[in-house]
């Protein structure tokens, strides 16, 4: 199975930003600044990372919805029942589905969050159509909302894990960084008053 693209974070930068700051600091011999930039190093670095188990199901079911999304817009709009005969430009609304499809088949965290915001305007779209149309266009515009609502939470099924073990990996580097800050204060000698 595909595995999800290994994409830089704003953690990753913070790392490296931290580790140049404290060689710049140790080359320069000032060591009063050393100890901020070698704190904040040494706390994301010591943080554990937890391993995620990406849902590759939810993944998957995920990217066979937008396809079958895209197969119904274009097929809706064209010739099963569009708004003017031969067809109209509402299938250009298959547009950014398909942009959205490659970033949704390898399993891209980021394109999974914002498709699964996107997809709440099929949606709506598809309940408004349901509602208001008749005969096979009512029916195309309920499977056009029901097809959104299994790609939004199988997306966010995917997404889910992921967001959870980096909320508690930052809130552990929070800790560790508040734990060696104190440790810092405490060995510090008190200046005489």
């Amino acid at each position: 199975m595909n595995e999800p693209d290994p994409q830089p974070t704003e953690r990753d930068d913070a790392r490296r930003d931290a580790g140049g700051a404290e060689l710049a600091a140790t080359n320069s011999g000032d060591h009063a600044n050393a100890a901020p930039a070698s704190l904040a190093a040494n706390a994301s670095a010591s943080t554990t990372v937890v391993p995620v188990q990406p849902k590759a199901a939810a993944a998957l079911v995920a990217a066979f919805t937008l396809v079958s999304m895209i197969v119904l817009a274009v097929a809706w709009e064209w010739w099963l029942a569009p708004l003017r005969s031969g067809g109209s430009l509402l299938v250009l609304k298959a547009l950014p589905l398909l942009c959205a499809l490659p970033g949704v088949w390898r399993r891209r965290l980021y394109t999974m969050q914002w498709a699964s915001m996107l997809i709440l305007l099929y949606f709506a779209e598809g309940v408004v159509r349901g509602w208001s149309d008749h005969g096979l266009s009512a029916r195309l515009g309920w499977l056009q909302a029901a097809l959104a609502m299994i790609f939004f939470t199988c997306a966010l099924a995917y997404v889910g894990p992921f967001k959870r073990a980096a909320k508690r990996a930052a809130k552990q580097a929070a800790k560790q960084a508040a734990k060696q800050a104190a440790k810092q204060a405490a060995s510090e000698p008190i200046p005489p008053a």
